[in-house]
Protein backbone atom coordinates (compact mmCIF):
# COMPACT_ATOMS: atom_id res chain seq x y z
CA UNK A 1 0.00 0.00 0.00
CA UNK A 2 1.24 3.46 -0.87
CA UNK A 3 0.61 6.21 1.69
CA UNK A 4 1.62 9.73 0.62
CA UNK A 5 2.86 11.91 3.47
CA UNK A 6 4.04 15.47 4.02
CA UNK A 7 6.33 16.83 6.72
CA UNK A 8 5.01 19.92 8.50
CA UNK A 9 7.52 21.05 11.10
CA UNK A 10 7.89 18.10 13.44
CA UNK A 11 4.66 16.50 12.21
CA UNK A 12 4.11 14.00 9.41
CA UNK A 13 0.69 14.11 7.79
CA UNK A 14 -0.46 10.96 5.98
CA UNK A 15 -3.20 10.75 3.36
CA UNK A 16 -5.39 7.72 3.98
CA UNK A 17 -7.12 6.89 0.72
CA UNK A 18 -10.68 5.67 0.60
CA UNK A 19 -11.92 5.93 -2.99
CA UNK A 20 -11.76 8.00 -6.16
CA UNK A 21 -15.10 9.63 -6.86
CA UNK A 22 -16.78 9.00 -10.24
CA UNK A 23 -16.57 11.59 -13.06
CA UNK A 24 -20.22 12.54 -12.57
CA UNK A 25 -19.35 13.95 -9.13
CA UNK A 26 -17.89 17.18 -10.51
CA UNK A 27 -20.91 18.39 -12.52
CA UNK A 28 -23.20 17.55 -9.61
CA UNK A 29 -21.08 19.02 -6.82
CA UNK A 30 -19.76 22.13 -8.61
CA UNK A 31 -22.28 22.82 -11.38
CA UNK A 32 -20.60 26.09 -12.33
CA UNK A 33 -17.34 24.29 -13.12
CA UNK A 34 -18.37 23.50 -16.68
CA UNK A 35 -15.87 21.93 -19.10
CA UNK A 36 -15.46 25.34 -20.76
CA UNK A 37 -14.54 26.94 -17.43
CA UNK A 38 -12.22 24.12 -16.40
CA UNK A 39 -10.31 23.83 -19.68
CA UNK A 40 -9.46 27.54 -19.55
CA UNK A 41 -7.39 26.84 -16.44
CA UNK A 42 -4.68 24.79 -18.12
CA UNK A 43 -2.78 24.30 -14.86
CA UNK A 44 -5.57 22.00 -13.65
CA UNK A 45 -4.55 19.40 -16.24
CA UNK A 46 -3.45 16.63 -15.85
CA UNK A 47 -3.64 16.28 -12.05
CA UNK A 48 -6.93 17.92 -11.16
CA UNK A 49 -8.95 17.60 -14.37
CA UNK A 50 -8.75 15.65 -17.60
CA UNK A 51 -8.21 17.20 -21.02
CA UNK A 52 -11.98 17.44 -21.57
CA UNK A 53 -12.48 19.53 -18.44
CA UNK A 54 -13.88 16.77 -16.24
CA UNK A 55 -12.90 17.35 -12.61
CA UNK A 56 -11.11 14.71 -10.59
CA UNK A 57 -12.23 14.35 -6.96
CA UNK A 58 -11.28 12.00 -4.17
CA UNK A 59 -12.38 10.81 -0.72
CA UNK A 60 -9.67 10.40 1.92
CA UNK A 61 -8.67 11.27 5.49
CA UNK A 62 -5.53 12.77 6.96
CA UNK A 63 -3.75 11.09 9.88
CA UNK A 64 -1.03 12.70 11.98
CA UNK A 65 0.60 12.71 15.39
CA UNK A 66 1.02 16.01 17.24
CA UNK A 67 1.13 17.12 20.84
CA UNK A 68 1.27 13.48 21.88
CA UNK A 69 -2.06 12.75 20.17
CA UNK A 70 -2.76 10.42 17.25
CA UNK A 71 -5.23 12.35 15.13
CA UNK A 72 -7.55 11.58 12.22
CA UNK A 73 -9.21 14.40 10.26
CA UNK A 74 -12.55 13.37 8.73
CA UNK A 75 -13.55 9.76 8.21
CA UNK A 76 -14.84 9.51 4.65
CA UNK A 77 -17.86 7.58 3.40
CA UNK A 78 -17.54 4.27 5.23
CA UNK A 79 -18.27 0.68 4.31
CA UNK A 80 -21.58 -1.10 4.07
CA UNK A 81 -23.78 1.95 4.54
CA UNK A 82 -27.15 2.62 2.97
CA UNK A 83 -26.77 5.83 0.98
CA UNK A 84 -28.93 7.67 -1.55
CA UNK A 85 -25.88 8.57 -3.63
CA UNK A 86 -25.03 5.44 -5.68
CA UNK A 87 -21.31 6.29 -5.56
CA UNK A 88 -21.39 6.11 -1.76
CA UNK A 89 -23.80 3.22 -1.29
CA UNK A 90 -22.60 -0.03 0.33
CA UNK A 91 -18.87 0.54 -0.29
CA UNK A 92 -16.30 -2.19 0.30
CA UNK A 93 -12.91 -0.45 0.54
CA UNK A 94 -9.66 -1.27 2.32
CA UNK A 95 -9.65 2.03 4.23
CA UNK A 96 -9.01 0.50 7.65
CA UNK A 97 -6.18 -1.62 6.28
CA UNK A 98 -4.61 1.51 4.78
CA UNK A 99 -5.00 3.38 8.04
CA UNK A 100 -3.38 0.53 9.96
CA UNK A 101 -0.56 0.20 7.43
CA UNK A 102 0.20 3.90 7.92
CA UNK A 103 0.70 3.21 11.62
CA UNK A 104 -2.75 4.17 12.94
CA UNK A 105 -4.66 1.04 13.99
CA UNK A 106 -8.18 2.14 14.95
CA UNK A 107 -7.78 1.48 18.67
CA UNK A 108 -4.68 3.72 18.81
CA UNK A 109 -6.41 6.86 17.50
CA UNK A 110 -6.83 9.49 20.23
CA UNK A 111 -8.69 12.23 18.38
CA UNK A 112 -11.06 12.31 15.41
CA UNK A 113 -11.75 15.79 14.05
CA UNK A 114 -14.92 16.20 11.99
CA UNK A 115 -14.75 19.32 9.84
CA UNK A 116 -18.53 19.09 9.49
CA UNK A 117 -21.32 16.54 9.63
CA UNK A 118 -21.86 15.59 6.01
CA UNK A 119 -22.19 12.01 4.86
CA UNK A 120 -18.82 11.74 3.13
CA UNK A 121 -16.95 13.04 6.18
CA UNK A 122 -18.36 10.88 8.98
CA UNK A 123 -18.76 7.42 7.47
CA UNK A 124 -15.87 5.62 9.15
CA UNK A 125 -16.93 7.05 12.52
CA UNK A 126 -18.57 3.65 12.92
CA UNK A 127 -18.32 0.07 11.71
CA UNK A 128 -20.93 -2.68 11.61
CA UNK A 129 -20.86 -5.51 14.15
CA UNK A 130 -23.39 -8.15 15.19
CA UNK A 131 -24.54 -5.62 17.77
CA UNK A 132 -25.09 -2.92 15.13
CA UNK A 133 -23.06 0.20 14.36
CA UNK A 134 -20.32 0.88 16.92
CA UNK A 135 -17.53 3.50 17.07
CA UNK A 136 -14.59 2.51 14.87
CA UNK A 137 -12.20 4.41 17.14
CA UNK A 138 -13.30 3.35 20.64
CA UNK A 139 -10.51 5.16 22.48
CA UNK A 140 -10.87 8.45 20.61
CA UNK A 141 -12.52 11.74 21.39
CA UNK A 142 -14.60 12.73 18.33
CA UNK A 143 -14.64 16.53 18.02
CA UNK A 144 -17.08 18.71 16.09
CA UNK A 145 -17.84 22.40 16.44
CA UNK A 146 -20.75 23.20 18.74
CA UNK A 147 -22.33 25.38 16.04
CA UNK A 148 -22.31 22.41 13.67
CA UNK A 149 -23.88 19.94 16.07
CA UNK A 150 -26.53 22.40 17.23
CA UNK A 151 -27.46 23.32 13.66
CA UNK A 152 -28.20 19.72 12.68
CA UNK A 153 -29.98 19.06 15.99
CA UNK A 154 -32.56 21.63 14.94
CA UNK A 155 -32.64 20.82 11.22
CA UNK A 156 -35.59 19.13 9.49
CA UNK A 157 -33.64 16.24 7.98
CA UNK A 158 -34.79 14.16 5.04
CA UNK A 159 -34.61 10.39 5.42
CA UNK A 160 -31.18 9.87 3.77
CA UNK A 161 -29.59 12.38 6.15
CA UNK A 162 -31.43 10.93 9.10
CA UNK A 163 -30.09 7.50 8.11
CA UNK A 164 -26.56 8.92 8.08
CA UNK A 165 -27.00 10.28 11.59
CA UNK A 166 -28.43 6.96 12.79
CA UNK A 167 -25.50 4.89 11.56
CA UNK A 168 -22.55 7.32 11.75
CA UNK A 169 -23.20 10.05 14.35
CA UNK A 170 -25.73 8.80 16.90
CA UNK A 171 -23.71 5.69 17.88
CA UNK A 172 -20.69 7.87 18.67
CA UNK A 173 -22.81 10.30 20.64
CA UNK A 174 -24.61 7.48 22.47
CA UNK A 175 -21.20 6.06 23.47
CA UNK A 176 -20.28 9.42 25.03
CA UNK A 177 -17.42 9.97 22.58
CA UNK A 178 -18.69 13.04 20.68
CA UNK A 179 -17.46 16.40 22.00
CA UNK A 180 -18.98 19.63 20.68
CA UNK A 181 -16.49 22.46 21.18
CA UNK A 182 -16.80 26.21 20.84
CA UNK A 183 -14.76 27.60 17.94
CA UNK A 184 -14.50 31.40 18.24
CA UNK A 185 -13.48 33.67 15.38
CA UNK A 186 -9.79 33.34 16.23
CA UNK A 187 -10.04 29.54 16.42
CA UNK A 188 -9.34 27.14 19.25
CA UNK A 189 -6.41 24.84 20.04
CA UNK A 190 -7.00 21.14 20.55
CA UNK A 191 -3.33 20.38 21.21
CA UNK A 192 0.02 22.09 20.65
CA UNK A 193 0.28 22.69 16.89
CA UNK A 194 -3.34 21.71 16.22
CA UNK A 195 -5.99 24.41 15.85
CA UNK A 196 -9.57 24.54 14.59
CA UNK A 197 -10.48 27.61 12.53
CA UNK A 198 -14.09 28.56 11.75
CA UNK A 199 -14.84 28.47 8.02
CA UNK A 200 -18.65 28.64 7.86
CA UNK A 201 -20.89 28.67 4.82
CA UNK A 202 -20.75 25.17 3.42
CA UNK A 203 -22.33 24.33 6.76
CA UNK A 204 -22.86 26.77 9.64
CA UNK A 205 -20.26 25.16 11.89
CA UNK A 206 -17.70 24.05 9.32
CA UNK A 207 -14.06 24.21 10.45
CA UNK A 208 -10.68 23.86 8.81
CA UNK A 209 -7.74 22.37 10.67
CA UNK A 210 -4.40 24.14 11.01
CA UNK A 211 -1.33 22.03 11.72
CA UNK A 212 1.75 23.91 12.91
CA UNK A 213 2.30 27.65 12.90
CA UNK A 214 0.41 30.27 10.84
CA UNK A 215 2.06 30.96 7.50
CA UNK A 216 4.35 27.95 7.65
CA UNK A 217 2.22 24.98 8.68
CA UNK A 218 -0.60 23.23 6.87
CA UNK A 219 -4.34 23.69 6.45
CA UNK A 220 -6.77 20.81 5.95
CA UNK A 221 -9.56 22.38 3.94
CA UNK A 222 -12.59 20.27 4.67
CA UNK A 223 -15.26 21.44 2.22
CA UNK A 224 -14.71 25.20 2.27
CA UNK A 225 -12.70 24.40 -0.88
CA UNK A 226 -13.77 21.24 -2.68
CA UNK A 227 -11.47 21.43 -5.70
CA UNK A 228 -8.53 23.52 -6.95
CA UNK A 229 -10.73 25.04 -9.69
CA UNK A 230 -12.20 27.16 -6.89
CA UNK A 231 -8.84 28.87 -6.45
CA UNK A 232 -9.10 30.19 -9.99
CA UNK A 233 -12.83 30.85 -9.62
CA UNK A 234 -13.61 31.52 -5.93
CA UNK A 235 -17.22 32.35 -6.80
CA UNK A 236 -17.83 28.73 -7.80
CA UNK A 237 -19.91 27.18 -5.07
CA UNK A 238 -21.15 23.72 -4.23
CA UNK A 239 -24.72 22.57 -4.79
CA UNK A 240 -24.82 21.51 -1.14
CA UNK A 241 -23.60 24.75 0.43
CA UNK A 242 -26.05 25.72 3.18
CA UNK A 243 -25.23 29.43 2.80
CA UNK A 244 -23.64 29.99 -0.64
CA UNK A 245 -22.84 33.68 -0.11
CA UNK A 246 -21.11 33.02 3.19
CA UNK A 247 -19.29 30.01 1.72
CA UNK A 248 -17.87 32.23 -1.04
CA UNK A 249 -16.86 34.95 1.42
CA UNK A 250 -15.15 32.39 3.65
CA UNK A 251 -13.33 30.84 0.69
CA UNK A 252 -12.10 34.22 -0.54
CA UNK A 253 -10.85 35.20 2.92
CA UNK A 254 -9.08 31.88 3.41
CA UNK A 255 -7.38 31.96 0.00
CA UNK A 256 -6.28 35.57 0.50
CA UNK A 257 -4.69 34.61 3.82
CA UNK A 258 -2.85 31.66 2.26
CA UNK A 259 -1.64 33.17 -1.01
CA UNK A 260 2.09 33.72 -1.15
CA UNK A 261 2.76 31.98 2.17
CA UNK A 262 4.54 28.70 2.84
CA UNK A 263 1.34 27.14 4.18
CA UNK A 264 0.70 23.71 2.72
CA UNK A 265 -2.91 23.25 1.64
CA UNK A 266 -4.23 19.70 2.05
CA UNK A 267 -7.48 19.34 0.14
CA UNK A 268 -9.99 16.95 1.63
CA UNK A 269 -11.34 16.13 -1.83
CA UNK A 270 -8.32 17.12 -3.93
CA UNK A 271 -7.11 14.16 -6.03
CA UNK A 272 -3.42 13.28 -6.08
CA UNK A 273 -1.10 15.10 -5.58
CA UNK A 274 -3.67 16.46 -3.06
CA UNK A 275 -1.42 19.16 -1.54
CA UNK A 276 0.04 22.44 -2.70
CA UNK A 277 0.65 26.09 -2.01
CA UNK A 278 -1.62 28.94 -3.03
CA UNK A 279 -0.08 31.54 -5.33
CA UNK A 280 -1.53 34.64 -6.94
CA UNK A 281 -2.69 34.39 -10.54
CA UNK A 282 -4.16 37.62 -11.87
CA UNK A 283 -7.01 38.62 -9.58
CA UNK A 284 -7.41 35.05 -8.31
CA UNK A 285 -5.16 32.12 -7.44
CA UNK A 286 -3.73 28.78 -8.51
CA UNK A 287 -2.30 25.80 -6.67
CA UNK A 288 1.35 24.86 -6.99
CA UNK A 289 1.32 21.09 -6.32
CA UNK A 290 3.50 19.57 -3.62
CA UNK A 291 3.49 15.78 -4.08
CA UNK A 292 3.71 13.69 -0.96
CA UNK A 293 6.55 11.35 -0.08
CA UNK A 294 5.47 7.77 -0.61
CA UNK A 295 5.66 5.51 2.45
CA UNK A 296 5.24 1.80 1.72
Amino acid sequence: MQTPSWTVGDTTVHRIDETLLPPATGPWLLPGATPDVVTRERWLHPDFADEDGVLRLDSHSFALTTGGLRVLVDTGIGNGKTRANPAWHDLRTDYLERLTAAGFPPDTVDLVILTHLHTDHVGWNTRRTDAGWVPTFPNARYVVSRAEREFWAGYAMDEPRRQMFRDSVDPVEDAGLLDAVDVPAEGTDLAPGLRLLPTPGHTPGHVTVRVGEPGAGAIVTGDCVHHPVQLARPALGSCVDIDPARAESTRRSLLASLAGTDTLVLGTHFPPPTAGRVVHQGDAYRLTPVPGRIVR
